[in-house]
């Protein structure tokens, strides 16, 4: 379901990132995944933009920073596995006061995406318009994992993971884009 406009209150805004293993402009699995989403009072979520592309390090660190803060986040979250303490090293690098966390890929892609898939199918996360490229990389997805290239989603599946793990608060903190 597509949103036509953001709405206006969120509990916990999240940016995901998927950083890209070769340079930029390598191959066609080259892109660094940047989501941003934001939970809703009522336990939905919100994708809010994609920031996605084939960018040098020093540029999707600041592309995440830039979205972190036009978006009033509250959290960066990034992929390490093929990065390491680097990605943590480059964004403290960048803005030492941004909130990070690490997480590591420890399950396949498809498996670490069925609970995001269970929410889409449960219609708890809707989109923006205009992030046409996650979508169609969203439907080249399967149960078997990703036929193509899937960095945007791995960013989707760190975001929304972190955005959605856990109880809605008794009092949200709610304020307005």
């Amino acid at each position: 379901c597509r949103l036509a406009v953001a709405p206006a209150e969120f509990i916990r805004i999240v940016v995901g990132i998927d950083p890209a293993v070769g340079a930029a402009g390598e191959g066609e699995g080259a892109e660094t995944g940047i989501i941003v989403a934001g939970r809703l009072a009522d336990g939905s979520a919100v994708v809010l933009d994609d920031l996605s592309g084939r960018h040098p390090p020093t540029q999707w660190a600041r592309a995440a920073i830039e979205a972190f803060r036009r978006h009033r986040a509250d959290r960066l979250v990034a992929e390490i596995n093929q990065g390491g303490d680097l990605v943590e090293s480059l964004v403290r690098t960048l803005d030492p006061a941004v909130p990070y966390r690490a997480v590591r890929a420890t399950r396949g892609k498809a498996v670490r995406a069925e609970p995001i898939a269970a929410l889409y199918e449960q219609g708890r996360v809707r989109h923006l318009p205009a992030l046409a490229t996650l979508e169609d990389q969203m439907c080249r997805f399967t149960s078997h994992g990703p036929e193509g290239p899937c960095d945007r989603v791995d960013a989707l599946v760190w975001a929304l993971t972190d955005l959605m793990d856990g109880p809605i608060p008794s009092a949200p903190r709610l304020r307005r884009l």
